[in-house]
């Protein structure tokens, strides 16, 4: 559950890929790793845990953002991103996520 800036609360959903293995550019070691983007919605909190684990046709996709830091939580490094993750949906070119979050912060 999320807060907007005029108090208001809303659920956002956590969508999850499939686990895949990647490869540091820093020290060559690889790791696994799940793509997962936060998508906001109007459900309310029990319709949203009815809907966990449910399928959707779609991908989660690599898209290009302003830089930011993030600390990988189980090492303690701090690296600069300049990525972000969306969701689309099968046979659609549209990207469901990033700037829509910010918007619903608003």
């Amino acid at each position: 559950m999320r807060q907007r800036k005029n108090g208001e609360t809303f659920i956002v959903l956590t969508l999850t890929g499939g686990l895949e293995m990647v490869q540091s550019p820093s020290s060559g070691t690889w790791k696994a790793m799940v793509r997962k983007c936060q998508i906001p919605s109007n459900l309310d909190e029990p319709t949203a845990k009815i809907v966990i684990g449910t399928q959707m046709p779609g991908s989660i996709v690599r898209v290009q953002s302003d830089p930011y830091e993030y600390t990988d939580k189980q090492t303690g490094e701090t690296i600069t991103l300049s990525h972000t993750y969306s969701y689309q949906p099968e046979g659609s070119t549209t990207l469901i996520a990033a700037p829509q979050m910010e918007e619903a912060l608003v």
